[in-house]
């Protein structure tokens, strides 16, 4: 099966996948999948999916088979998720460059390291929530969700504060994405996206320019001082940590306030009767934030069952995954307390997500706030619309009445 190497929209969603309501509940169509077509060419996308657990955990685990670089390939996507002229990130970089532009950053992000932070991630949360009156309807992720994390990042970058509002703009504007095969959409979108990047790029130059020789102990000093990395490198580390380190962690609050609703368990997880982190880890293996992750053969495999030439673009469905019968037990059943639980939300081998222990933690402090200063939290699931980056929502609009 050989690719078309003609430009193909990346976001472009399988037919199945063509609605909204099936965008935010694509469980069907992935058992549907692994029933019956387990590992699958779409020619009109031109692109494999694959969705039992074990195949995917072999493709985001082997990477010498299924490389991260796409761009180093000759296929062709008309919506790169960066410009494909510009220095790669440790996201989307193979063996050695991958090394290379991680390992510096490494330790920052170990349980340890992050732990440390735990007082000030809280302070931020408190801050947050100070501004969310007693009884308002909100939209949770306009109001906390996403400038939560985000200050976050910002934070941990070393950004002055009066910069904090722009990094929340430009975070948005980031990942708004058009999921559409229209031409003209997609070009519009990429104009706008460019615009964006060009804005970041000059921001994130000129402070890496300003802190090479400093001693500050923020993660743009850090990257500025790492003489491995060219600046454009430098600067693609930036843009990394602001889209990479936030959208998992906006999803993952809204999902689990999501998957909390649904099966009624707000005041299990708020009295301790069910585990925080427990509960956490169930969200991201039932509602995973990153539903597919996007890979190209390195050389010719056999998955499945199915031969796949080397070049091909292969979509290793995490999200279906996690939910494989082979793997979990009543997998379609959100379980609070499922022990063990093996998702790979996070992914694995050497692109296991360098921020892994930061969005659990921050999962794990803002659900605590939340429910210690709401003791209602009434989601309106009614009307919910899908994102187009990660799986979520755009908005989750909640009425919130403190206990006075």
């Amino acid at each position: 099966m050989a690719s078309s190497n003609q430009g193909v929209a990346f976001r472009t969603p399988p037919e199945a996948l063509a609605s909204e309501q099936a965008q935010l509940n694509p469980f069907d169509w992935y058992a549907e999948m692994r029933r019956e077509h387990p590992v699958r060419y779409d020619d009109q996308r031109g692109r494999w999916d694959v969705f039992k657990y074990e195949d995917v955990k072999q493709i985001v685990s082997d990477h010498e088979t299924y490389a991260s670089d796409v761009a180093s390939t000759d296929i062709r996507l008309v919506d790169r998720d960066f410009d494909t002229d510009r220095a790669p990130s440790m996201i989307r970089a193979d063996p050695p460059a991958h090394g290379r532009l991680r390992n510096f950053v490494n330790s920052r992000f170990q349980p340890g390291s992050i732990a440390e932070h735990r007082a000030r991630f809280e302070q931020i949360a408190d801050d947050l929530l100070d501004d969310i009156d007693s009884g308002a309807n909100v939209d949770i992720i306009d109001k906390f969700s996403h400038p939560y994390p985000v200050t976050i990042i910002a934070d941990l970058l070393g950004l002055p504060r009066d910069d904090y509002d722009q990094f929340l703009t430009w975070s948005k504007a980031a990942t708004e994405l058009s999921l559409t095969d229209d031409e003209k959409a997609i070009e519009s979108n990429k104009r706008r996206r460019a615009r964006v990047q060009r804005e970041m790029r000059e921001y994130f130059s000129n402070l890496i320019s300003e802190r090479a020789t400093g001693s500050g102990d923020d993660l743009i000093t850090l990257a500025a001082m790492n003489d491995e990395l060219t600046h454009e490198e430098k600067i693609s580390f930036c843009l990394t940590l602001l889209i990479a380190g936030n959208v998992t962690t906006v999803n993952l609050i809204t999902n689990a306030l999501w998957c909390f609703e649904e099966n009624d368990v707000f005041d299990a997880v708020r009295t301790g009767a069910v585990s925080r982190k427990k509960v956490i880890e169930e969200v991201l293996r039932y509602r995973s934030p990153a539903q597919t992750v996007r890979r190209v053969t390195t050389k010719p495999v056999e998955l499945g069952g199915r031969r796949i030439d080397a070049g091909e673009l292969v979509l290793a469905r995490i999200g279906s995954a996690n939910r494989d019968p082979a793997r979990f037990d009543s997998p379609e059943e959100f379980r609070p307390e499922r022990s063990p639980n093996p998702h790979i939300a996070f992914g694995g081998g050497i692109h296991f997500c360098l921020g892994a222990q930061l969005a659990r933690l921050e999962a794990d402090i803002a659900l605590e706030k939340l429910l210690d200063r709401f003791e209602v939290i009434n989601p309106d699931l009614s009307d919910l619309s899908p994102q187009t980056f990660l799986y979520g929502v755009k908005s989750f609009p909640c009425r919130l009445e403190t206990g006075n």
